[in-house]
């Protein structure tokens, strides 16, 4: 495929964000961390590992920005309060919620994350590989990033 046929637009629910992405719309990542529960209201769908590069934002006078953790910024619109993504700050990369963007049909969830803090009710019917929090962890800092 073509780098234009990755090319991916959304916007939040009322539109004054919106968003373009360059290169990616292959594949889901879920992540079933208990911060994403409570922010999302259930796992997470995103896509993921996104370089700042790679994402054009326009109406970023409504993003409003809340720091989670001592890695981790989440955004969402401050006029109609859609969630925008999960920053990754020390990789410098974002994963954007997957509900923004209207994908393909052939798009299908890659990973699962964190599933060691998956809800019951929230089992997924796609199978998809499994990493829990430990080893998504664990991952991080073989390459190179701190946590506590």
């Amino acid at each position: 495929m073509t780098e234009a046929a990755h090319m991916l637009e959304g916007r939040c629910l009322c539109g004054s964000v919106r968003l373009v992405v360059q290169g990616t719309g292959d594949s889901i990542e879920v992540c079933h961390c208990s911060m994403c529960q409570r922010w999302s209201g259930g796992p997470l769908f995103c896509l993921h590992g996104l370089p700042e590069d790679a994402i054009t934002i326009t109406g970023e006078e409504h993003v409003s920005r809340y720091t989670s953790s001592e890695w981790a910024e989440r955004a969402f619109c401050s006029r109609c309060g859609s969630n925008l993504w999960y920053h990754f700050v020390p990789g410098g990369t974002r994963a954007l919620m997957a509900g923004l963007f209207t994908l393909q049909d052939d798009v299908k969830i890659g990973m699962q994350i964190f599933v060691d803090e998956r809800q019951p009710w929230a089992r997924l019917a796609a199978e998809t590989p499994e990493k829990t929090g430990a080893h998504v962890v664990a991952e991080a800092k073989a390459a190179g990033f701190g946590f506590d």
